[in-house]
């Protein structure tokens, strides 16, 4: 291979990366698991992870992806041949589907575009035909990583309580936590789940859930076989700190590092107006280019990603391997559905006005040297924007919402 000098541009929706404190904090001797110290870290992790969450409740941390976290979502509260009730956003949600289908639940999927968030609409019309009660759960990704579309977490909460439907409302934040605004407590979420690599500036390896007393509750009448999964022993060792089974310590480290950059210095609401100017700037990149976006609803649009379809007879595998060979910038592939067919921009992490400038320059060069069909002018979209000044950008933003 040959040699690239400067940094990798690593753009993809995740994993991000991970600021050189992070790296440093991990970069520490790892300490007894059974010791004071370590008690110490455990509850100043497991606290400020309730803040990322905004909940007073319970949070497990598992040392794992994602995945694992979905799997422990769904183990702990439901039974062998439960009806899950899931909405079809995109890649991930059809993972999330799948799993629960391995798992021995009955998971009914809303169809969806690909293109669009969960439709609350179509969740309450579905719940309210369930007079018996059999739909034992709701299922919905709050970010879908492979469309760039953001559900309206809120309004699916309503729209279960309208339906007055008891069944427990899950959701996917692993791209959308710590980047954009997430309401655990006030949305009333039963079990939310998260992942380190993304908004959290992580590596991969960390995987959360956040828990209501609905889904405690529920854990003790589930019947499912779990152990490593089992919120039962790690939230009785949390107590005090501790995990039941070696824990991934120097993740830890970095996780208390994260945590501070994102809650004592630039606090969560600064966060997320960070990635609300960010995103925005992109998707007017994109409208310069010519190019389309693969979410159509305005009000879903997301703060992490943008992905961007490719135009007909155009493959977004050949445009990435150009940027990649050309200008060692890594973009997200189309997943499942779109693949071949869009490409992804991640905006979220450690990320600031000119990273995304850079970013968007390796695209629009890209685009050039690859002989994809657009409009130049894309990156002065960006940069036209962001040089209004935060508060000015910040007051469009709020204003288009």
């Amino acid at each position: 291979m040959s040699h690239h000098a400067g940094r990798h541009f690593l753009q993809i929706p995740g994993p991000t990366n991970v600021p050189e404190r992070v790296l440093r904090a991990i970069d520490r001797a790892t300490i007894d698991h059974r010791g004071p110290e370590f008690g110490l870290l455990g509850r100043e992790v497991l606290e400020g992870m309730q803040a990322v969450f905004k909940t007073r409740s319970a949070v497990v941390i598992f040392p794992a992806s994602g995945t694992g976290a979905w799997e422990a979502a769904l183990v702990n509260t439901l039974d062998a041949g439960d009806r899950v009730l899931m909405a079809e956003t995109g890649q991930f949600a059809t993972l999330w589907k799948n799993m629960a289908t391995r798992l021995g639940l009955q998971p009914e999927f809303i169809p969806g575009d690909w293109r669009h968030g969960a439709d609350p609409a179509a969740i309450e019309a579905r719940l309210q035909r369930d007079d018996k009660h059999t739909i034992r759960a709701v299922c919905v990704v709050h970010n879908e990583t492979s469309t760039g579309a953001t559900s309206r977490i809120a309004e699916v909460r309503a729209a279960i309580d309208r339906a007055r439907h008891p069944a427990l409302l899950m959701v996917d934040t692993i791209s959308s936590l710590g980047s954009i605004d997430y309401r655990h407590d006030e949305w009333r979420v039963d079990v939310a789940i998260g992942g380190s690599q993304k908004g959290l500036m992580m590596p991969p390896g960390l995987s959360f859930n956040a828990l209501s007393d609905r889904a405690l509750a529920a854990a003790k009448q589930s019947s499912m076989p779990r152990s490593y999964w089992s919120w039962e022993e790690m939230l009785v060792a949390n107590k005090t700190g501790y995990f039941p089974y070696t824990p991934a310590t120097n993740l830890l480290y970095g996780l208390r590092e994260a945590l501070q950059m994102l809650l004592a210095e630039e606090r969560l609401e600064n966060v997320f107006l960070r990635h609300q100017r960010h995103g925005e700037a992109t998707r007017r990149a994109v409208r310069a280019w010519g190019l389309e976006l693969q979410c159509v609803e305005p009000a879903e649009y997301s703060n992490s990603l943008t992905a961007v379809q490719m135009p007909a007879g155009h493959s977004e595998v050949a445009f990435r391997k150009v940027v990649l060979e050309r200008y060692d910038l890594s973009l997200g592939s189309g997943l499942g559905k779109l693949a071949d067919k869009v490409f992804r921009i991640g905006h979220l992490g450690d990320f600031n006005d000119l990273t995304l400038l850079g970013t968007l320059a390796g695209v629009e060069m890209g685009l050039a040297l690859a002989g994809v069909p657009h409009q130049a002018g894309g990156v002065t979209a960006a940069m036209n924007f962001l040089a209004t000044g935060t508060n000015e950008a910040t007051r469009t933003i709020r204003t288009a919402a």
